[in-house]
């Protein structure tokens, strides 16, 4: 099952890679009407989101937006203290300085850690359960199942596949968001 499950990763991956950086602003300007109306409904005073990594939709503008909105809010990225643990979420705000992990993904250095209302996760192969295929390391898995929070998927439609091979520890997203729509975990 391993095999088959990276071989709907690797195939979401090379599709998402393959957009042109036209077709992919476009896909993410579509997504983010569809995510105004979400987060709106569901008024999270801190949302954390995902640094884009490997073509992933960018939504730090639009992040930006929504904490120029309200001064109360907070954006969180996550952050890997070591290997094999759950993620913790600092505060995020845009222009603040980042270090980046062995990935070259920017993450904030220092801050307590908070805990979002409201997490957007990557999505790479993806089905209408609300299961999702990460990058393999397990770390949202692990934070997830401590962490009690609302979690919408965000990706593209090319990601979409009939089932992703779900494992016992894999948690389901609650809503999936993509440039189709926003869709309720297994009504999708």
């Amino acid at each position: 099952m391993q095999a088959r499950r990276r071989v709907l990763r690797d195939r979401a991956l090379a599709a998402r890679e393959a957009l042109s950086p036209a077709s992919r602003a476009g896909r993410v300007r579509q997504l983010e009407t569809h995510l105004d109306q979400l987060v709106a409904a569901l008024q999270p005073r801190v949302l954390a989101f995902c640094w884009p990594y490997r073509a992933e939709p960018d939504l730090r503008e639009w992040v930006t937006c929504w904490l120029t909105a309200d001064a109360d809010r907070r954006a969180a990225l996550p952050v890997v203290l070591e290997k094999d643990a759950p993620l913790i979420f600092r505060c995020w705000r845009p222009g603040m300085l980042l270090q980046t992990d062995r990935h070259g993904i920017p993450f904030p250095g220092e801050g307590a850690a908070v805990v979002p209302d409201v997490v957007l996760v990557p999505l790479n192969a993806f089905d209408a359960q609300g299961f999702r295929l990460g990058y393999g390391g397990g770390y949202f898995d692990r934070t997830l199942a401590i962490m009690r929070t609302v979690t919408v998927g965000v990706g593209f439609e090319l990601g979409r596949v009939d089932s992703v091979l779900p494992q016992a520890h894999d948690r389901a997203m609650d809503w999936l968001v993509t440039e189709a729509g926003t869709f309720r975990a297994a009504e999708a």
